[in-house]
């Protein structure tokens, strides 16, 4: 007999109508986020199973999932389904012959072998096995059946959901490490985390880095922290300010294809870069951020939050097709794009509606190319089609956009720090519309963020190598 758990009711099997040799199967394909949730619950964080190259180092094909995640399985398929609700577990032996892999299709089994009257104990033989590579494990196990019918409503509300914040990082990465590497100005790294995440990019295949900072600072600084320079240049320059204009200069001459933000302030890299006639295009300077967000069903931009305080009409129609193309580089055909405001209708006293709703009919127009524009829309009805719904918009971005446009620096600004620090998502970002991308992060912010934010410039300069901006 086989199973589906996402049936609406369960019913059991009591001792009584237990025969032997009867059994059940319920088929299970084993997801990344299974061995991330197991390894959460359990606090088994042995990397074979959470380090893929750790993995791959110990001869094994990639991650696999815990042995117990099978037994898991087992008690799964013996308490809800086969004999069901009322079964009580008493003994369990189990004999691992191999690991599942993440996307293998597995039959979880079990088999009456025997009963006992006087106790209702039933013994059952069982078996996960793979579509693929036969049993992964074997076994016996013993319950206590139930005597009493029972058929009892699933409780299919209830749903584990993980959220593996570096997912998103590791994805971005191996996008960027199909292209050859590119040369990139690390600017000023002297703290360790900045410094940490450009030596992080560099070992991952991201890009060969050049720092452009105090030679005695960047020396002393990652021999304190244990950090390898490896192979990396270091052009000595006496302070932050001079190691923005070296890192523009570097930039506008090409000796770099992407620029990454150390722990200078931004004002410091931004003007130096614009200083340079060579690095500016038909394009305003506009920052997008990206987020990877546990409550949202895809990655997720928000522009424009780091740029420009106070945007006019002009300025959003460069935030908003410099997001479009950031959205193309990353694999999204036709982005989604929501301009928010506090409402969703428009209102003349609310400046930000008026922009919002003068954007949406520029895109029909063609002024902005390659994605669909709505707006003004609210927050609540841009991320959730049942807020639209309710509020009885009709929209073709409504609860699925790709790209989030806020009214104003400020505004997104406390929306990408609320999504970060209150909202758990994972955020990278980077600098558009000069003539090389740059990665722009928080001084605040760790090695991970810097890594993906610097996946994401590398993703950029490449696409400007097949179209110069």
């Amino acid at each position: 007999m086989n199973f589906d758990l996402r049936d609406e009711w369960m019913q059991n099997t009591t001792f009584d109508e237990l025969t032997i040799g009867q059994g059940a199967t319920l088929r299970r394909v084993l997801t990344d986020a299974d061995i991330s949730g197991f390894a959460a619950i359990s606090g088994d964080l042995n990397p074979t199973h959470l380090d893929e190259s750790y993995a791959q180092g110990e001869g094994l094909a990639g991650r696999t999932a815990h042995g117990m995640w099978s037994g898991a399985l087992v008690s799964t398929l013996l308490g809800t389904v086969f004999p069901g609700p009322g079964t009580v577990y008493v003994e369990q032996r189990l004999r691992f012959l191999g690991a599942a892999r993440v996307g293998d299709v597995l039959d979880v089994s079990v088999r009456v072998t025997s009963k006992d009257p006087a106790t209702a104990f039933v013994t059952l033989d069982c078996a996960v096995r793979s579509q693929d590579r036969g049993d992964l494990m074997v076994g016996e196990a013993i319950v206590k059946a139930p005597l009493n019918k029972q058929r009892v409503r699933s409780a299919n509300g209830l749903r584990w959901h993980v959220f593996d914040a570096a997912a998103g990082v590791r994805g971005l990465i191996e996008q960027a490490r199909q292209h050859q590497r590119v040369r990139c100005a690390i600017v000023h790294p002297c703290d360790t985390e900045s410094l940490r995440g450009a030596l992080d990019a560099a070992h991952h295949g991201l890009f060969t880095p050049i720092i452009v900072a105090p030679r005695a600072r960047i020396l002393a600084l990652a021999e304190a922290a244990g950090l390898d320079l490896g192979a990396a240049d270091i052009e000595d320059v006496a302070h932050s300010h001079a190691a923005a204009e070296r890192a523009a200069a570097m930039a506008a001459c090409g000796e770099v294809q992407a620029l990454m933000k150390g722990s200078l302030h931004t004002d410091e890299l931004m003007k130096a870069v614009l200083a340079r006639p060579e690095l500016r295009t038909k394009r305003r300077l506009t920052h997008v951020f990206r987020f990877d967000a546990p409550a949202y069903h895809k990655p997720l931009l928000v522009t424009d939050a780091a740029m420009i305080i106070s945007p006019t009409l002009d300025d959003k129609l460069h935030i908003v097709q410099n997001a479009i193309d950031l959205a193309h580089v990353l694999g999204v055909e036709r982005p989604k794009v929501a301009v928010l405001a506090a409402v969703e209708s428009v209102n003349s006293k609310m400046v930000c509606t008026l922009d919002a709703a003068a954007l949406s009919k520029m895109a029909d127009r063609g002024q902005i190319t390659g994605g669909i524009v709505d707006g003004p829309l609210a927050f609540d009805n841009a991320i959730s089609a049942a807020a639209a719904l309710t509020k009885g918009i009709v929209s073709p971005v409504a609860g699925d956009p790709d790209i989030l446009v806020v009214p104003d620096m400020v505004s997104g600004n406390i929306l990408a720090k609320q999504l970060e620090y209150l909202g758990g998502a994972m955020g990278s970002g980077v600098v558009l519309g000069a003539r090389v991308p740059i990665a722009l992060t928080s001084r605040a912010d760790g090695a991970t963020a810097r890594l993906a934010s610097a996946a994401l410039a590398v993703l950029v300069a490449h696409s400007y190598r097949q179209q110069r901006p």
